[in-house]
């Protein structure tokens, strides 16, 4: 099985390299390994400093990573932090990240790869971030007995290592010194394995989103552009959520701003966003001045959305029409309800107990927008939303602080 894996992880290699020449997220991708270990040896030539070892597949793992991160390298300034991205779409967003020593592209998963960076950068310690379970680079950590820490991690039934045929899989999970989970049922499915070495801390990214909260983060042009009017922030949003969007932005503007952040900035998107709508839009790029004539604010740059949301008194978070729900977190920290499709939101166990809760709402279509919008926009009703979002934050605090504790342990001991 370990063969099929390498052989896997090779075809999976070959065929991001024909990929790179018809995409950008694919050149990206073969482009940022090209030469690694020449970089990446170069860097390290005249380090003594003891290393600590960050894994991230792409940027919403980073942010649940970030804050222990951070913690971290205040608590331990004198070891040096080791960033790695599987992604693009993490790597070139925070590839000058100011709190990582050295931020790198992770080579794929192959026996000579993990033996060459685990040789190279020797960490003290190494974190993986929610769903990151690779063969070899596991397994040469744990043959070197370095401490390896799962964070954020969350199991559900369907996932492979549950399955009869998992076998394989499960084993890579007993090459962590501990997981630290995000609710009671992955502690409960992982004890049905036999695995000992599991603990419920929480999700990162409550303390992440508190963060932002108490940050001074203003944002001139979209305080400029809210003004004393009310605003509804659109994050991340995709081509799918545009049917229900667009339907209810032309219907509302008279009464109620709008602030989009596609997830993808295109020029063909942009456009096809401001040809759809009946009213006056800027993009961020173009706003000066008064803005006070304008009804939308179309942000074309990446990076921002965590803090847009301040100054919305309604969010609606894109991806559920598609792939999945984007991070609703960043909206509910600041209390107010939230909005999403609901086709693909029941892996995120936020959405669902929001939804339970009062503070958050799946939406099915235009229409059903337009009656769930019009409900909590009654004055008890959206003061009820808002205080259920942000209870819920402030109950799931302190997932980064179990952590660090751990790694203090093991950090005495190195």
């Amino acid at each position: 099985m370990t063969v099929l894996y390498t052989l896997s992880i090779g075809f999976i290699r070959f065929l991001y390299f024909i990929a790179s020449f018809f995409d950008a997220k694919a050149h990206a991708f073969v482009a940022g390994r090209t030469d690694f270990f020449k970089r990446f040896q170069r860097a390290f030539a005249n380090e003594t400093n003891p290393v600590i070892w960050v894994h991230c597949a792409s940027l919403g793992e980073f942010e649940q990573g970030r804050p222990v991160i951070e913690k971290l390298k205040a608590e331990f300034a004198h070891y040096k932090i080791v960033l790695t991205f599987f992604s693009p779409s993490g790597y070139e967003v925070r590839k000058n990240y100011s709190q990582a020593d050295f931020i790198f592209y992770l080579p794929w998963d192959t026996p000579q790869n993990a033996f060459r960076f685990i040789e190279t950068c020797n960490p003290a310690l190494a974190i993986f971030v929610k769903y990151e379970f690779w063969l070899h680079y596991t397994k040469e950590l744990h043959k070197r007995n370095i401490p390896l820490l799962s964070i954020s991690a969350i199991f559900r039934p369907k996932q492979i290592f549950f399955k009869s045929y998992g076998g394989f899989y499960r084993n890579i999970l007993k090459n962590f010194s501990w997981i630290f989970v995000q609710n009671d049922e992955s502690v409960r499915l992982l004890k049905e394995l036999n695995i000992k070495t599991v603990s419920r801390a929480g999700d990162t990214r409550f303390d992440r989103v508190n963060q932002l909260v108490k940050q001074d983060n203003e944002i001139p042009i979209a305080k400029s552009f809210k003004g004393t009017d009310k605003v509804m922030v659109i994050g991340s949003c995709w081509r799918e959520d545009l049917d229900v969007l667009i339907p209810f932005i032309n219907e509302n503007y008279f009464s109620l701003k709008f602030i989009i952040a596609p997830h993808e900035v295109t020029e063909a998107f942009l456009s096809e966003i401001e040809g759809a709508l009946n009213t006056k839009t800027i993009r961020f790029s173009e706003a000066m001045g008064s803005l006070e004539d304008y009804h939308v604010l179309i942000i074309d740059n990446v990076g921002m959305l965590g803090r847009l949301y301040r100054y919305g008194e309604f969010a609606y978070v894109g991806g559920a029409f598609g792939k999945g729900l984007h991070n609703i977190l960043e909206a509910a920290c600041y209390g107010i309800p939230v909005f999403f499709g609901n086709k693909n939101y029941e892996k995120f166990q936020e959405a669902v107990d929001l939804i339970n809760r009062g503070g958050a709402f799946e939406i099915e279509d235009y229409r059903d927008m337009k009656a769930k919008y019009e409900s909590v926009n009654v004055p008890e009703n959206f003061l009820l939303a808002c205080e259920v979002t942000r209870l819920y934050v402030e109950e799931n605090l302190g997932a980064t602080d179990k952590i660090i504790d751990y790694c203090r342990s093991l950090l005495a001991k190195a």
